[in-house]
């Protein structure tokens, strides 16, 4: 233990010179991780600690879950190759297998998968193939309701054409936690197949049961065109894929005569072509692959996406609760295992810039001090985000949310801004 605190001194004092002032997570949690299993990190200095980031929603199973673990080492040992591009192996086979599974029926008897580098590059690579199969070079993104009709025109209606695709997040988790309406996604289908432009749900961050159902465009009852997956897929190691109808089509490689790849998947396009944003050299690690099909299944077996629904719907219920005794606590957003809760100024009103992102970081400070590990999010960096993993109980997720009122009250009692502290419909104590 003293060797792996000195360690901890030494890491943590050579971190900012080493390395970026950009990399935030670092300067905002200073830990580090020496052990982890499910919910629990463990820190070189001997604490530990619940963590509510889950690597930013990497981790659908939690810290070195057994299945994800068994599921590396069985390709460690087997001396396969760990990366051949994405060359048809059995691993790989297995996960798309696995992931087709998942889908519904109408989307995986056609689809094709297209893996690709991480970052955003599943999303270059999905409004590429869309613009390829339009013709069109215009792709709106969905960020706000009501949604403007007047892009899409209606027929013989004189104006700009049709997009050539409309990409969707089911929750905007970057930009605050904002779910969409299940009446928005309904209504954003039916126009998109009235005008042949093709859906593109990004679940980067929604899928594999983090929001209550399987794939979060689930809930609205709608099949979308294109799926732009990564995070969770990977089961803990970077890993992404597109997901398209085959009606979309997309073109092959140079001498490739039917143009059809793996495991239904057709060949990547030629560098520079449409879609070539896809065809970095990491696209097929194995280990990945491995550790994705592990957690896919697993989720799917074991209903997490429900055990999600279920636990997530009594965390939403406690932060509203919560919410509604502090008057620094605004908005609370999320669905299943996702959350957000908004931080104001103290009076609850927007206040002077900065105030609410103080407020956020202090609650994430005295967090960290009570063993939990949370995330700030937002445009305004005023959005405390949960992202437990789908494994978390009862008995944890109630430790979570003691954790954090405890941590709000402590905050309220000492404000960042010297402001007297203020409940809910309380005036200043």
């Amino acid at each position: 233990m003293a060797r792996e605190s000195g360690a901890y001194e030494g890491a943590s004092r050579r971190q900012p010179v080493r390395e970026p002032a950009a990399r935030t997570y670092a300067r905002a949690l200073p830990v580090v991780p020496v052990r982890a299993r499910g919910l629990t990190i463990e820190g070189a200095d001997g604490r530990r600690y619940l963590d509510c980031v889950s690597g930013g929603g990497t981790l659908a199973l939690g810290h070195n879950h057994p299945v994800v673990l068994e599921a590396i080492r069985a390709v460690l040992d087997s001396g396969a190759p760990l990366h051949v591009m994405d060359l048809t192996t059995p691993v790989e086979d297995a996960f798309v297998t696995e992931l087709l599974r998942t889908l519904p029926p109408e989307l995986a008897g056609h689809a094709r998968v297209r893996f690709c580098p991480t970052g955003t590059d599943p999303v270059a690579s999905a409004v590429s193939l869309v613009r390829a199969a339009t013709g069109r070079s215009r792709v709106i993104t969905v960020a706000d309701e009501p949604f403007p009709d007047g892009l899409f025109p209606r027929d013989g209606e004189a104006g700009q054409e049709p997009p050539a695709g409309l990409l969707l997040e089911p929750v905007r988790s970057e930009a605050g936690v904002f779910p969409a309406a299940d009446a928005l996604v309904r209504h954003l289908r039916a126009r998109t197949a009235e005008q042949a432009v093709p859906l593109v749900v990004d679940e980067t961050g929604t899928g594999v049961g983090r929001t209550g159902a399987y794939w979060a465009f689930e809930h609205s009852g709608v099949t979308p065109d294109v799926l732009i997956l990564a995070k969770a897929i990977g089961g803990s190691l970077p890993l992404a894929a597109v997901v398209h109808h085959e009606d979309l089509g997309e073109p092959g490689e140079p001498g490739d005569s039917d143009g059809a790849g793996a495991a239904g998947r057709p060949a990547s396009p030629p560098a520079g072509g449409p879609g070539a944003s896809g065809t970095g050299a990491f696209r097929g690690n194995q280990l990945a692959l491995a550790a994705g099909a592990a957690t896919l299944a697993h989720v799917r077996e074991h209903r997490l996406a429900e055990h999600a629904a279920a636990l997530g719907g009594r965390m939403l219920t406690r932060l509203r609760a919560l919410a509604a005794e502090f008057a620094c606590l605004g908005d609370v957003r999320g669905r299943g295992l996702m959350a957000g809760i908004e931080l104001t100024a103290p009076d609850g009103t927007p206040g002077t810039p900065g105030t609410a992102a103080r407020l956020a970081a202090a609650v994430r400070r005295e967090c960290l001090r009570r063993g939990l590990i949370v995330d700030v999010t937002g445009p305004g960096a005023n959005v405390v985000r949960l992202l437990p993993p789908l494994i978390v109980t009862e008995e944890q997720m109630s430790a979570v949310l003691d954790r954090l009122a405890d941590a709000v009250r402590a905050v309220d009692r000492h404000r960042p801004d010297g402001t007297a502290a203020i409940r809910a419909g309380h005036g200043p104590r």
